[in-house]
């Protein structure tokens, strides 16, 4: 089970039933992947039902407008689209670019519509409008081959899918993930078994996200270390894991003894405590003498 409630600094904590009602822990430390060659794209949603959301005015009718009662939507896309793309372009990008396109638009939401690659100066000042025209349905995988296609020679990519509704080629983009990887629709693309050990997709609701960085929650390094040092400790105290020798590495695995409600990350006399379930009561942080 992923939890919703998480703790900085982890990025993303996942618990499983071991033996004797012990406890599998997974946890990662939430920072930003740095990969040379690293590629990025935002994809759009530009299905019929976003309409409103980019502010195109709806119904009402000539009475409506004659008595000033009829009033425009508000653009709540380029917002958030600002601030993804220009922080990609900005942070990640090998280019110092990130590639914008719709998605969903066309008859059938078979079509993509593609606006270029932004700057981070560029998406701080670019209206991200409706698209050309609105989709009838809303077809993810034109968009994922776009991307696939477009950098298949990059050695490692980011695309963030902004979406309001359901996916109508679920299935679909699920069978292409599983392809590309050996060689409730967006939560079961975050939990999809592609048979290997590639994780292709992560899901976030954008209300709940804390910061940004947060869309990076489960791509981490195994092999960075974030920390010299530092210790898993259980609800009494005691190590669970310790870090000492080989230093805290961005993924964390370790077991929690069976009846245990939180565990704590001991980094230099700093404690974070995590619940092992979305109901657990656990102590606030602790920070040395």
């Amino acid at each position: 089970m992923q939890l919703k409630r998480v703790v900085e600094p982890f990025g993303e904590v996942n618990v499983y039933p071991g033996a004797g009602g012990t406890v599998r822990v997974t946890a990662t430390i939430l920072m930003e992947p740095r990969r040379e060659g690293t590629q990025t794209g935002i994809a759009l949603d530009g299905s019929a039902s976003m309409s409103a959301l980019y502010g195109v005015e709806e119904g009402g009718g000539f009475l409506a407008s004659l008595f000033g009662l009829k009033k425009k939507s508000v653009n709540q896309v380029t917002d958030v689209a600002r601030k993804l793309c220009s922080y990609l372009a900005r942070n990640l990008d090998a280019d110092g670019g990130t590639t914008c396109i719709y998605w969903a638009v066309g008859p059938g939401g078979s079509q993509v519509e593609v606006v270029g690659d932004l700057t981070a100066d560029e998406a701080d000042g670019h209206i991200f409008g409706p698209p050309q025209e609105f989709g009838t349905g809303t077809q993810l995988l034109p968009a994922v081959r776009y991307f696939v296609d477009r950098f298949k020679d990059a050695p490692w990519g980011f695309y963030i899918f902004i979406t309001d509704g359901e996916l109508h080629d679920l299935e679909d983009v699920k069978a292409y993930s599983r392809h590309l990887a050996h060689e409730r629709q967006m939560e079961e693309l975050d939990d999809l078994d592609t048979g290997t050990e590639v994780d292709l997709w992560d899901h976030k609701i954008s209300a709940e996200m804390r910061q940004l960085q947060d869309i990076f929650a489960e791509v981490i390094d195994e092999n960075v270390r974030v920390a010299d040092a530092g210790r898993i400790l259980d609800e009494q105290g005691k190590t669970v894991r310790d870090f000492s020798d080989t230093g805290l590495p961005g993924k964390l695995e370790f077991d929690m003894p069976a009846g245990a409600a939180y565990f704590t990350l001991d980094v230099n006399g700093h404690r974070i405590h995590q619940g092992l379930s979305d109901t657990a009561t656990v102590p606030p942080p602790e920070k040395p003498a």
